[in-house]
Parts: C-alpha cells; sequence; structure tokens
C-alpha cells in the first residue's frame, strides 16, 4: 500500500475532497448572480466590485456555518483560505455578467 510523504494528508478522505466541486459551482453560480445583480442596479466602479465582495463573504459565510459547521479545517484542505478565496475564475465571471446585464441599461 502507498503512503503519502506528508502525514496530515492521510487524515482526508478522497471522494469528500472529490465533493468539493460542488464548492467551485457555488461560488461560480454566487459570482454570476452578484454580477447579474450589479448590471440590473446599474452599479459603476467601486460599488460593483463591492457588491462581489459582499456576495463572496456572504456565501462564504452560509458555507461555513451550514455545510462546514464551523469547522473548515476538518472539511477542506485548505481550511477557511479556500472557503473565503474568490478564485481568478469567478471574478472574470462576475465581469462578464456584469457587462452582459449592464449594456441594455446604457
Amino acid at each position: 500500500m502507498a503512503s503519502t510523504a506528508d502525514p496530515s494528508a492521510q487524515h482526508y478522505f478522497l471522494p469528500n475532497i472529490l465533493h468539493n466541486q460542488c464548492l467551485t459551482s457555488v461560488k461560480f453560480i454566487s459570482a454570476c448572480f452578484a454580477g447579474a445583480v450589479a448590471g440590473i442596479l446599474g452599479l459603476q466602479n467601486w460599488r460593483g466590485f463591492a457588491l462581489f465582495a459582499v456576495s463572496v463573504l456572504s456565501t462564504s459565510f452560509v458555507m461555513y456555518a451550514v455545510n462546514c459547521k464551523g469547522k473548515p479545517s476538518r472539511y477542506l484542505p485548505g481550511g477557511l483560505g479556500e472557503l473565503v478565496n474568490p478564485g481568478q475564475d469567478n471574478i472574470f465571471t462576475f465581469i462578464l455578467v456584469w457587462t452582459l446585464f449592464y449594456g441594455p441599461y446604457i
């Protein structure tokens, strides 16, 4: 049986780590909705990015409280940092949807 060199990596159950893809999906959908709201409201500049930050923090808080039961390091290899990190692709998704919904209101 092969073992990993890092003993802390042995504490993670591989099917649960693979199931963490739903976390990526939730963050993606949150970024899409936040972009749509920012575009429909006609937010510009920092107000739109502030809405994105609020959506990331609120989504992270809900995942922290509901799914991780207050212990993200037990469920995620990166712990709280991985839970709060919006990801570069989600920022681009937010900007894309924001401009898509803002365009008709100019």
